[in-house]
């Protein structure tokens, strides 16, 4: 009986001292992801640097400043923001119904349907983005938002599915039988059984479908056709320009997003696996 409470003590210690250590990795992630914005961040809020000198001479505003005084650049975040919002929730609800059948069912033809899933991405973007022009001219989409909108999907859906399917993949489905056994309706255990354990994956796969959006600029030129600009438009016209201080404030606000949603879905992956955590924590420590 001793035995067994010390080794109780020592996993309850184990686990405690798991959960501690847990956030280094998102520290780790964090640092790496900085690291290659420190020279663009300097740049942003330098007022002179000349080389050789290893920091800036002088500090300023004024890159920072000519983008809130632009009417485009305001325009063009706030259209980069809700389209990337937009094209991660859609996401979420084509690929999660879709991950839930390729990963969780056995049923023939499933490699074809996997093939055309897979499809938009296996095809080059830029003959696929033509096509899909000439389609949106004859709907009226093209060189609208709403257009963008679409055409960002096609890259995205795919790669969020996939990570859904792989979650349902190596999921048994025993707590949803489990649920259906002491009577929960289909309803109540996809909300209180199936998502919980797919948060992480959907998490994930939204931040994906996010930064895909965030980030694309071919589809976004073709089919905006210079009518719909967003920042990532505005950072590859900017590149050309001989202000370095202007476009390392655009490269700063273009990377600020992408490193917020990061962090937002590492915090809710630490969240989730922290509450796990503190179960197995509870069942190996004595009271």
């Amino acid at each position: 009986m001793g035995t067994f409470l010390i080794f109780r003590q020592r996993m309850g210690t184990f686990l405690i001292f798991r959960r501690k250590i847990r956030n280094v990795p998102i520290l780790l992630v964090a640092v790496f992801t900085l690291a290659p914005l420190v020279p663009v961040a300097l740049w942003s809020i330098s007022g002179e640097w000349r080389f050789p000198e290893l920091w800036p001479q002088a500090w300023s505003l004024r890159g920072f400043r000519h983008l809130l005084e632009s009417a485009t650049f305001v325009g063009a975040l706030t259209d980069s923001l809700w389209i990337a919002a937009a094209v991660a929730v859609t996401s979420i609800a084509v690929a999660l119904p879709a991950g839930m059948a390729i990963g969780g069912r056995h049923f023939r033809m499933k490699g074809l349907v996997l093939l055309i899933v897979l499809l938009p991405i296996l095809v080059p973007p830029l003959a696929a983005t033509l096509g899909i022009h000439e389609v949106f001219i004859r709907l009226g989409l093209a060189d609208t938002a709403t257009g963008v909108f679409l055409v960002h999907l096609i890259p995205a859906v795919p790669y969020a599915t996939l990570i859904l399917a792989a979650a349902f993949a190596g999921r048994s489905g025993d707590a949803e039988s489990a649920a259906r056994t002491l009577g929960a309706g289909p309803i109540q255990t996809f909300v209180h059984v199936t998502l919980p354990q797919a948060a992480p994956a959907i998490a994930v796969a939204a931040l994906l479908a996010f930064l895909i959006s965030w980030s694309q600029y071919i589809l976004t030129v073709v089919i905006g056709g210079g009518s719909v600009i967003t920042v990532a438009v505005l950072l590859f016209s900017a590149a050309t320009g001989d202000d370095p201080v202007i476009i390392a404030a655009l490269g700063v606000v273009f990377a600020l997003p992408p490193f917020v949603a990061l962090l937002i879905t590492l915090r809710l992956i630490a969240a989730r696996a922290s509450g796990i955590s503190r179960a197995d924590t509870a069942r190996w420590t004595p009271a």
